[in-house]
């Protein structure tokens, strides 16, 4: 729970009231008001010497009816030797001044009851307790008592309903007109605990007294964030409230309760959860918007706990060490969905001790602007805002804050502050700092300035200062402004005396005053008075109707004067939309209301700075006269309806009922009124329409009644069935329901009948039922003999319906016929079946189709769309495997059992016809034929190949081969010589032969020989450009018979074997060289022979490379901001030409290079557009086919750039060589990584310039292996292994390489958790590599054993 705040404000942001008029004393909503009036000083009551006995009044038990309310609250009036009326504290929280009406006042009212009770010559208190809320409200009850000028106490409350009144009477004997009102304190005896309650319980009682001097404690002050939101401002109390439907959900509400100061408490709210998906929410506030959640700490703790034997939720709220502060109302809202519910409790925290009296006029600061003083405080403040019942205005109370303040430690004024009322704390020390100042002996003054004054508005004041030097010159200032005289300030003179003279003293005129006699200066503080506003004629009753006018005048002692009309204590609003009107004329000030009201009736009261006028208006309602009553009504559905009644008044609306349910306008109900006539129209009637009517007029206890009687033809609504023909199809041992709406008013009789048999609601399997809106057909187990037609028959007092609907009960079909397999293929097959001999009563859809092997019980099915026909091919099976089919059946019904499956067949077919038959050589009697394997040989194998030949021009093939051969390659012999032959080759397997394969021309049977014919690639035919490090993989077809001989020659010398490897068969020859460099460059020479003939070629081989950098770069001129660059082409073009130039820059500060130019093909350049003042150094790359050189040449000078008209000597500084070869500033590590995790190896090395970084692994490098990455930032180099396994471990060395040396470090890396050896062949690891690391591993694994 939050601490308490030092500022004493009021909710609405104005400093908080002290002695207030008691209309003004802020109120809690729930409290009623009770008003003591003190006698007059002249006739003072004595007390005949008795002492007078305390008054108890007992706490009720809380209210619970969940309404938002708090529970009202026991008050402990207490009656002591001196009563001390005017100074009587009442401890309140409200957010204004004017409180909104106690809800214990009921508006709308009967006449009220007047009670005169008259009473001997004593103080009488009069109670009358509030019932519990009943249904509608009982009529007031008012106890007037006559009294000679006594204090009297007067409480008007709401009695319970059966009589007799409940009333309770207590003498208390007043004290002595009290001599110092400002110093007297209230005493408050305990309450006794409460009696059991009856019908005379007291129930509820607030006391407001008029005060001047009430305790700022008690003024309802919002020392913490406690008090944000605790009421309502005056403006806000017509604006409807949204709160969510009332539902009961609480089962056991928070109970108020009472604490002293320090004190701990507990609230408490259950919910059943019993109907609750999940937990509900809640809330706890302060007021009425406080939320107390955030407010959590060490004093307030809120818990939640869930029973789940009971299924009841348990909030607590738990306050702990309680201060003053934190009494007051709260509330709990429990919300479930669409469900709400609250309860309101209150918590009244009693003190320890006495709280002493406040100097109240320190609780007002000044608030002009723009002024030296501004925040300092300002009595002026309290004599506008004094309570202008106070018989002695000018008095002062006997604590001298001032006093206190300045004898006090400086750690003390915060805790004066705050038992003093005071707000203003920084304002007040500040000008208790200038009091505070060490006096030094005037030398000007003998006598200074008084340290305040104080005049009546309107007054004169005189300022005396006593000179002690008369010579010396003196000047008057008001808030540092200097005083020139003018009829309103007069300078007087009096022998060493200077006065200041101020008449009609004015509210302006309430400043701070300074006098300076040369270097020395005086101030003083000036309060002026404001007399308060007093009523000079008091505000007359009315009694009136509704909608006449009503007009309240009252008269006051100023023209001009602000005062306030309020209503039941709360302001009444006065905007443009406002019903009240206020208007004033010199003293006069009227109230008018132009069309009275019931709700108008109340107590009305114009407040005054110097009292309160009070006046009850009471607005009644005319007499209601029935002009024409409703009359009861009979209508057919759907018709309209029409009400109408007229009755007198005519402008009084009403409101119309139905069944006691309020009926609401919307687009089928209007609701109308013209005048005196009133009419209900409902456009289409329903049946819910029908019920008994009331119109109730506003404000009158009168209604009218009558009944609406709604009539309906039967009807059967066979429409909504969706059945076509109104046939409903049921399959056979299901169970059909078919519920038919119907509708009628009244509910007509139903029988349901299937021929001249009539349908029982009794029957055990085939029964009719019917409900309210609808009849049924309830058929258990269908059978086929419920097919039919059925007939309903409905009847009531408006007519007579009937309908008939069809039964239909089918079943699925008989299975179909064996299936007959008719032809088989390789793969497929042709099959046909008979339809089933009874489709089920519904015709036959289609048929599913299933197969499997012979040797497998699970069959597959083959089609997913029914299949129309009586026929079907199978596919996709395999050749060589047995299988056998069935046939399933389909109708609207569902799927037959399966047919019988068909006689076992296998799938075979014979192979394609072979391929690729070419003529292999040729002699005088000989041909030789070669071809390949047919593409598709199936199941059932090759067995073999059959050749035959014919000769060209005859169909007589003959075949040469008896038996089958399995050799894609036969040589037919015996043939004539000069003859021509047609061949033709067939492939035989068990299912047949193949289709021949014909060569597509005759062949001459002699042999012919065929010059050599190179047939160069196109590619080849001109220059064959490979890097260094590439592959050379070179194949040249040729051609020639019989097979011809190749040589190669490169630059007219033999090819050496042991660079390039040179392959040749038949019909080409390959060159290859795994890993081009420069050296194999250039043209080979290929020559094939055939006997006598000789076919050569030329292959150019170029093997080229990056280029070298740049000779000879210098600097020929520099000028403004241009310089001129020259340069010789590189030494080593790379076996390429050099196809340009890139030219980068960088100034000497930085050293940071970037690019001029690119792709440049000149050897000179002009560079512009350079910086004047920064000094430059150029390099630049060569560039050929592969790329940029590695290097780059850089110019030995560095051209400075120099403002045109200036030239500067530039001293010579000898430059720093930071050249230095690699050093690893952090080696490598051993480490060990777990195969399948990433592992890193790290390390740092420094050299200038950038060292080259080569990792490698068993002194090898690793170059372009996915398996490994490798980084450099800033000099440190990082090798990243992937999912490293065992046969990545070993020892890694990093290597660093620059023109000036060196360095090289190791480590070692230990894989563990290794691969067997089938995962190792899995990942296509070498065998020699694997057994390696199968050895090593067991090496390892001995030792550890």
């Amino acid at each position: 729970m939050p601490e308490p705040t030092k500022k004493d404000e009021m909710s609405n942001g104005e400093k908080e009231s002290v002695a207030p008029d008691s209309s003004e004393a802020p109120m809690p909503t729930p409290e009623i008001s009770l008003e003591v009036s003190p006698p007059p000083p002249e006739q003072p009551v004595e007390t005949e010497g008795k002492d007078p006995q305390p008054i108890e009044v007992i706490k009720p038990e809380p209210v619970e009816n969940g309404s938002k309310e708090p529970e009202p609250e026991a008050v402990v009036v207490g009656a002591k030797e001196q009563v001390e009326s005017v100074n009587s504290e009442v401890k309140e929280e409200a957010p204004s001044p004017c409180s909104p009406p106690p809800p214990a006042t009921v508006k709308e009212e009967a006449e009220p009851v007047v009670t005169e009770v008259n009473q001997p010559p004593e103080p009488v208190v009069t109670v009358v307790t509030p019932p519990p809320p009943p249904p509608p409200p009982p009529e007031p009850v008012v106890t007037e008592v006559t009294q000679p000028p006594e204090p009297v106490v007067t409480v008007v409350t709401p009695p319970p309903p059966p009589p007799p009144e409940p009333v309770v009477t207590v003498q208390v004997t007043p004290p002595p007109p009290p001599a110092d009102k400002d110093d007297d304190g209230t005493t408050n005896t305990p309450s006794p605990p409460p009696p059991p309650e009856d019908a005379n319980t007291v129930k509820k009682l607030s006391i407001e007294l008029p005060n001047d001097s009430v305790h700022v404690s008690a003024m309802g002050r919002k020392d913490s964030v406690w008090s944000l939101g605790e009421g309502q401002a005056p403006e806000d109390l017509d604006k409807p409230v949204d709160t969510p439907p009332l539902s009961s959900l609480l089962i056991e509400r928070p109970q108020g309760g009472s604490i002293t100061v320090g004190g701990d408490i507990s609230f408490v709210a259950k919910v059943e959860a019993q109907d609750l998906l999940r937990k509900p929410t809640i809330k706890w506030f302060k007021g009425k918007w406080m939320d107390l959640a955030s407010k959590t700490g060490k004093h307030l703790q809120l818990k939640e706990t869930f029973d789940r034997r009971t299924k009841i939720h348990t909030f607590e709220m738990h306050i702990i060490k309680a201060k003053d502060n934190y009494a007051g109302n709260y509330r709990c809202e429990v919300t479930y969905k669409d469900k709400f519910d609250s309860c309101s409790f209150d918590l009244e925290v009693k003190e320890l001790e006495q709280s002493q009296s406040v100097d109240i006029r320190s609780a007002f600061k000044r608030s002009s602007e723009g002024h030296e003083d501004a925040g300092d405080l300002d009595f002026s403040g309290l004599l506008k805002h004094r309570n202008q019942r106070e018989p002695k205005q000018d008095e002062t109370p006997e604590v001298d804050v001032w006093e206190i303040l300045k004898s006090a430690r400086p750690d003390q004024y915060e805790k004066i502050a705050f038992e003093y009322g005071i707000t203003d704390l920084r304002g007040l020390l500040k000008r208790l700092k200038k009091t505070k100042k060490e006096e030094k002996k005037s030398e000007a003054f003998a006598k200074k300035l008084d340290p305040a004054y104080q005049v009546d508005k309107g007054g004169k004041i005189r300022l005396v200062v006593d000179l002690a030097d008369p010579t010396v010159e003196l000047k008057w200032y008001k808030n540092g402004q200097e005083i020139r005289p003018t009829p309103k300030f007069i300078f007087e003179q009096k022998g060493t005396q200077r006065i200041l003279v101020i008449n009609n003293c004015g509210l302006n005129d309430d400043a701070a005053y300074s006098v300076a006699a040369g270097e020395e200066k005086c101030t003083t503080e000036l309060f002026v008075k404001e007399l308060p506003v007093k009523i000079t004629k008091e505000i007359e009753a009315v009694k009136t109707t509704v909608n006449e006018r009503i007009e309240l005048e009252c008269e006051v002692s100023e023209e001009g004067a602000q005062v306030k009309w309020c209503k039941n204590g709360v302001e009444v609003p006065t905007g443009p939309r406002s019903r009240y009107r206020v208007k004033s004329e010199g003293l006069k000030h009227w109230l008018i209301i132009d069309d009275a009201s019931k709700e108008d009736t109340g107590t009305f009261s114009l407040m005054a700075s110097g009292g309160t006028s009070e006046a009850k208006v009471q607005v009644e309602l005319k007499p209601l006269k029935i002009i024409q009553d409703l009359q009861d009504m009979t209508v057919l559905l759907g018709q309209p309806l029409k009400m109408h009644c007229e009755i007198f008044p005519g402008n009084v609306p009403g409101r119309w009922y139905r069944n006691g349910q309020l009926i609401q306008s919307n687009d089928r109900i209007n609701i109308l009124q013209r005048a005196k006539n009133h009419r209900l129209e409902i456009v289409n009637s329903t049946i819910h329409d029908a019920g008994d009517y009331t119109f109730v007029p506003e404000g009158y206890t009168q209604s009218l009644c009558a009944k609406v009687h709604i009539v309906d033809p039967p009807r059967v609504h066979l429409e909504s069935l969706n059945f076509p023909d109104n046939t409903v199809t049921i399959v056979a041992g299901n169970k059909l329901r078919v519920e038919i709406p119907i509708s009628g008013e009244p509910a007509p009789r139903v029988v349901w009948m299937k021929g001249e048999r009539v349908i029982l609601d009794s029957g055990h399997r085939v029964r009719a039922e019917t409900f309210s809106d609808y009849t049924s057909l309830t058929i258990d187990i269908a059978e086929k003999e419920d097919t039919g037609n059925y007939k309903i028959v409905l009847q009531n007092e408006a007519g007579e319906a009937g309908a008939s609907i069809k039964v239909k009960v089918v079943d699925i079909p008989d299975p179909p016929e064996v299936p007959l397999v008719t032809e088989v293929g390789g793969d497929w097959c042709s099959m046909t079946w008979e339809p089933p001999i009874y489709d089920g009563g519904s015709p036959i859809l289609g048929y599913f189709i299933e197969r499997k092997k012979k040797q497998s019980s699970r069959w597959m099915r083959l089609n997913f769309d029914l299949n129309k026909e009586t026929t079907f091919e199978p596919k996709k099976m395999i050749e060589g495997v047995p299988y056998e089919v069935r046939v399933f059946a389909v109708n609207a019904i569902g799927v037959s059992k399966p047919s019988e499956p068909s006689k076992a067949f296998v799938p075979l077919a014979v192979t394609s016809e072979p391929t690729m038959l070419v003529v292999d050589d040729v002699t005088d009697t000989t041909v030789t034929m070669k071809w390949r394997p047919p593409e598709t040989i199936g199941a059932a194998g090759l067995d073999g190949y059959l050749v035959e030949y014919c000769i060209e021009g005859s169909d007589d093939w003959r075949v040469t081969n008896k038996e089958l051969t399995e050799k894609t390659k036969y040589t037919i012999t015996g043939l004539p010589p000069e003859a021509k032959i047609l061949v033709r080759v067939r492939a035989i397997n068990a299912a047949g032969a193949s289709t021949p394969r014909t060569l597509q021309h005759s062949i001459l049977v002699k042999e012919v020989i065929e010059p050599p014919k190179i047939r160069i690639p196109r590619h080849l035919k001109q220059t064959y450009t490979r890097k260094v490090g590439e592959a050379v993989n070179l194949v040249i077809p040729f051609m020639g018979k019989p097979r011809p001989k190749v040589s190669w020659l490169k630059e007219g010398q033999t090819v050496d074997p042991t660079q390039v490897t040179i392959r040749n068969t038949d019909c080409d020859s390959i060159i290859f060289i795994r890993k081009a460099e420069r050296k194999h460059s250039g043209k080979y020479d290929m020559k094939v022979e055939v006997e006598n003939h000789v076919d050569t070629a030329i292959i150019d081989i170029q093997i080229v490379d990056l280029p070298g950098p740049p000779q000879c770069v210098k600097i020929d001129e520099v000028w403004g901001g241009n310089v001129a660059l020259d340069w010789t082409p590189p030494k080593d073009n790379g076996n390429a030409a050099i196809t340009g130039y890139t030219i980068q820059k960088a100034d000497k500060k930085t050293m940071e290079w970037y690019t001029c130019i690119e792709h440049y093909h000149r050897t000179c350049i002009t560079i512009t557009e350079l910086v004047v003042g920064n000094e430059y150094f150029f390099r630049i790359y060569s560039e050929n086919m592969v790329g940029l050189s590695e290097g780059a040449t850089q110019t030995k000078d560095s051209a400075l750039i120099v403002k045109e008209g200036m030239q500067l000597k530039n001293p010579e500084y000898i430059d720093h060589d930071f050249k230095e070869p690699p050093k690893f500033t952090q080696p490598l590590i051993n480490t060990f990584a777990i195969a399948g995790y990433n592992a890193t190896l790290n390390c740092s090395v420094r050299a200038n310039p950038r060292p080259k970084v080569i990792w490698m692994k068993n002194k090898i490098a690793i170059i372009d292996d996915p398996r490994y990455r490798m980084f450099s930032n800033q000099g440190v180099c990082t090798l990243e292994i992937r999912k490293p396994s065992p046969y990545d471990g070993g020892m890694y060395s990093c290597k660093a390489i620059n023109d000036l040396g060196d360095a090289l470090v190791e480590c070692k890396l230990e894989v563990k958790g290794g691969f067997t050896f089938s995962e190792l062949m899995q990942r296509g690891v070498p065998l020699h590599l694997i057994d390696k690391y199968m050895s090593e591993t067991k090496v390892v694994e001995q030792p550890e054993k």
